[in-house]
């Protein structure tokens, strides 16, 4: 049996569809005060971070982060350059190894301070896509072309996915709060029009792990994590199914086998095209009865390299306020949800795999 691990605290900042002038340590500075404050822990025996140097046009821009943190007396810090669910998973292995008790996991992006279109085709092959200047929204458009045909979904079904998103992000203080879809929007790119497209958002998050007794001390209801896991796909979208992410599929069943038959509540997926929610919930056998983005989602607030980390975090939050008892948090990378993460969540122990 492996050691039991869970999600203690979540704080976030009150997301921003516009630059506010702020540097990224000062949107995160206050929420890890914040969730110092949550768990009366000054220290942590490891922290974790997720950005992107593309987003803050300067490299290695986490370590100026680390400011917010408090590098001093030295602290045993890592990185990764992708969203901070990823971190979540890196620090949850640590927590693993047994030498540590707590880990602070956090991840920040400001998008609003350049065209993240065009930095998103940076993360595409370099030889073959990167040069066509072909762009996320692009890609995706001819993701959902695909799945709308093989599955007979319609316009109005995406539309239905991006009205309820919405109406769910303008009873979430820290969602942009967007209006109501219009049926008549222009296209953004066909078939996806702009309320199918996660918006523009500037944010922070952070999470805290800590396991076995310690969690129970530092949190009345601990979200343990009772399965994880990350799967990938080819990196070029021609040569895989767009219409199945199978990368969610097989991570979903390694981290609690099929989440739609293991008792999930909540799920919080981090679909940031609404067509991509619908592929998702196929994925991982989600069935009606399961509450889909009661947060809003991406589709109400895509912080880069912390919305992931957020759909964890609201995941584990349904559990901390007693209003679910098993909950699923996703996490997305890469173009067509090509890389998937499954974090599933009990409020009871349980022996941890992935």
């Amino acid at each position: 049996m492996r050691r039991e691990i869970a999600v203690v605290a979540f704080a976030q900042t009150r997301h921003s569809g516009a630059d506010e002038g702020l540097a990224e340590i000062e949107m995160l500075a206050p929420v890890i005060t914040e969730i110092k404050e949550r768990t009366g822990l000054a220290r942590f025996g490891f922290t974790c971070s997720g950005s992107c140097d593309y987003l803050a046009g300067a490299p290695f821009s986490f370590v100026s982060a680390l400011d917010a943190i408090g590098a001093w007396p030295p602290i045993s810090e890592s990185h990764v350059e992708m969203d901070a669910a990823w971190a979540l998973y890196e620090a949850w292995v640590k927590l693993l190894h047994g030498d540590i008790d707590t880990a602070l996991v956090y991840g920040f992006g400001k998008s609003s301070q350049g065209n993240l279109r065009s930095i998103l085709t940076q993360q595409l092959d370099p030889y073959h896509l990167a040069p066509l200047g072909i762009d996320s929204v692009s890609l995706a458009a001819l993701q959902a072309r695909a799945y709308m045909e093989r599955s007979g979904v319609k316009e109005d079904d995406l539309r239905a996915v991006a009205a309820r998103s919405r109406a769910s992000g303008r009873g979430n203080p820290f969602a942009l709060h967007l209006p109501e879809p219009g049926a008549d929007e222009e296209y953004d790119v066909a078939p996806l029009r702009p309320y199918d497209v996660a918006p523009i958002t500037d944010g922070a998050a952070a999470i805290v792990l800590a396991a076995g007794d310690r969690a129970r001390e530092l949190c009345e209801r601990p979200a343990w994590i009772t399965g994880i896991d990350h799967r990938g796909e080819p990196h070029a979208p021609g040569v895989r199914d767009l219409t199945r992410s199978e990368a969610t599929r097989l991570a979903g069943e390694r981290a609690g086998e099929k989440a739609g038959a293991a008792g999930v509540e909540v799920a919080e997926l981090h679909a940031q095209f609404s067509h991509e929610e619908l592929i998702l919930r196929e994925a991982l056998g989600l069935g009606d009865d399961v509450r889909v983005n009661p947060s809003g989602g991406a589709l109400s607030a895509n912080p880069m390299m912390a919305a992931g980390l957020i759909r964890i975090g609201e995941a584990a939050a349904r559990i901390h306020d007693g209003s679910a008892s098993r909950t699923l948090g996703h996490a997305s990378s890469g173009p067509c949800l090509q890389q998937n993460l499954v974090c599933v969540l009990s409020e009871e122990t349980g022996a941890s795999h992935g």
